[in-house]
């Protein structure tokens, strides 16, 4: 597939429409956004983190109405089975009387997924969002049912109520393509958000993209071309979050249990592109790649119990990390 500049150019002002019209509903968190877009241009999924209240059910709801993307919710709690998530089969009788097993599709056939509190669920039932988050299909039974495209899912924890809850596994937290931070809204912002949602009426939301559109922005992406010294200081990225390699930094070697996986590498590729277009370049720079660095990896650079002591997060050994290859 050739790209011409009329593609590159039409993905632009596609994103841009697509972000303003977030923008009407969403006041404030440009970052979230735009990273949220991202991901899902690279048909991945998002973990998001933040107290409640910040807007993160609206911002998913705001992006099914805009994106014209069917829209489903599950709310996790304790008492969740993986039944009420992908479905079940239940006996239904046909006009001769005749008893068979149909299957009941749950909530997360839907175009895009809200996985509301995911760590309130006990391990099986987060399990059961395993498949479709990755292979982008649902076994039930002996059957396999394939989701229907664009499929994706945006996943929410509360980070201050720990009781209760079922962390999530490493191998279930690297099927998570961004891990991003809503954060409090500033003054003015929080003034904006209570003026909106206490007024009469609210914003009418257009329609500006749909799920073909999406699927075909996707293709165009992954025909971004990257440069192998580009493509090489990624890699490096994700090397030096091992701590067994010997050309880690120290900082790496002190405080990092396990580093990413070949998916953080694949990630970091593809959000990178993603925001090459965005921005209406056809060619992968090292801001690109450092942009991608910090959501892709935060959740993937697992710390030791050292650096839960000495206060340092996975943000700051990434920092550290560009700041070394930069250098």
């Amino acid at each position: 597939m050739e790209i011409t500049e009329k593609d590159i150019m039409s993905f632009r002002e596609q994103t841009e429409k697509i972000k303003n019209e977030i923008g009407k509903a969403i006041i404030g968190q440009k970052d979230i956004i735009e990273q949220v877009l991202i991901a899902i241009l690279c048909e991945g999924n998002v973990l998001l983190e933040g107290v409640p209240g910040l807007g993160k059910t609206q911002l998913v709801k705001t992006i099914g109405k805009v994106l014209d993307l069917e829209f489903s919710r599950i709310q996790f709690t304790p008492d969740l089975m993986p039944a009420d998530v992908v479905g079940t089969n239940i006996i239904t009788q046909d006009e001769k009387g005749t008893s068979k097993f149909t299957f009941q599709k749950g909530p997360i056939f839907s175009n895009i997924v809200l996985a509301d509190e995911i760590n309130r669920a006990t391990p099986k039932t987060q399990s059961a969002m395993l498949e479709a988050m990755q292979e982008k299909t649902v076994t039930v039974g002996n059957t396999t049912y394939t989701m229907s495209k664009p499929f994706f899912v945006l996943a929410t924890q509360n980070p201050i109520e720990m009781e209760g809850t079922y962390p999530l596994p490493e191998a279930q937290m690297d099927r998570f393509i961004f891990k991003l931070y809503v954060e409090f809204p500033k003054l003015e912002e929080l003034s904006q958000i209570v003026n909106i949602t206490t007024s009469v009426g609210e914003n009418e939301l257009n329609k500006v993209s749909s799920g073909e559109e999406l699927i075909k922005m996707s293709n165009i992406a992954k025909e971004v071309p990257i440069a192998k010294p580009v493509m090489e200081y990624a890699m490096k990225i994700i090397l030096a979050t091992h701590p067994e390699e010997a050309t880690s930094p120290d900082i790496t070697k002190k405080y990092v249990r396990y580093g990413s996986s070949p998916r953080g590498a694949q990630a970091i590729i593809k959000a990178a592109r993603v925001k090459a277009l965005m921005e209406g370049r056809y060619n992968v720079s090292f801001d690109d790649i450092n942009y991608a660095a910090y959501p892709v990896l935060r959740h993937r650079v697992l710390l030791n119990f050292e650096a839960v002591s000495d206060n340092i997060s996975s943000e700051e050994i990434i920092n550290q990390i560009i700041e070394g290859l930069r250098n």
